[in-house]
């Protein structure tokens, strides 16, 4: 999972790179099509969409894996999808920031980007991360703990 996580980070980042840095000081000039200012406004609003609804769905689904009854190797599986659902969110929502700035050259896409790179950060599970989330106490919580070593 953790090589899944970090590709997933590490693809749309070049893209934003080229198409931030193009946008600052073009070097390579492209053929856009003029899009009317509701397509920017739109897509702008999904992109932020997608951040609410990562934080949220990520949050609706820990609850429900903490008042489960599965095992330990059960919670941490369905865990798992959990944080990875939340990455493939956050991957749309980098690509569609990356689109975004290099259709219509709105900064609200780098702000976009840059509160995606932040949700990336926080959102990768470390043990206390994976702790606090699914309520862990007692033999699972000690459980968990001995996966710093590891980590």
């Amino acid at each position: 999972m953790e090589r899944n996580v970090l590709i997933m980070i590490a693809v749309p980042i070049p893209f934003f790179g080229f198409v931030y840095l193009n946008s600052e000081n073009p070097i390579f000039f492209f053929e856009i099509p003029q899009l009317s200012e509701f397509w920017e406004y739109f897509l702008l609003a999904i992109g932020f969409t997608f951040l609410i609804a990562q934080y949220f769905v990520f949050h609706k689904e820990t609850k429900i894996i903490s008042t489960s009854d599965k095992d330990m190797a059960g919670k941490m599986n369905a865990f798992s999808e959990a944080v990875f659902k939340r990455f493939w969110y956050l991957f749309i929502t980098a690509l569609i920031a990356a689109l975004g700035l290099f259709l219509f050259g709105n900064p609200g896409y780098t702000v976009a980007f840059a509160i995606t790179l932040l949700f990336f950060s926080i959102a990768k599970p470390t043990p206390d991360r994976i702790i606090r989330a699914l309520k862990l106490k007692g033999e699972e919580k000690d459980q968990v703990n001995a996966l710093k070593i590891r980590i």
